[in-house]
């Protein structure tokens, strides 16, 4: 398994939703690849992040205003 394929096959094997034998396959790439095992702890960190951002309750004027935000930003691309 070579690095690109450990990136593309990530956020499978973090959910746990991987055939056993390829997440075996990835383990022992992980094992001996360094900046796929840094790749692994950031990308678990992120989502960590990400999860705990979305628990937190945003005011409503703000939310309102990151809507309009969005939306016209959605309108111009």
């Amino acid at each position: 398994m070579s690095c690109r394929d450990v990136i593309a096959v990530l956020a499978a094997f973090v959910d746990g939703v991987m055939p056993a034998p390829m997440a075996a396959e990835l383990e022992r790439h992980l094992e001996g690849c360094e900046p796929c095992h840094a790749y692994l702890a950031t990308y678990r960190k992120t989502r960590a992040l990400g999860a705990a951002a979305a628990r937190i309750d945003m005011p409503g004027e703000m939310r309102a205003r990151l809507r309009r935000f969005l939306a016209q930003r959605l309108r111009t691309a």
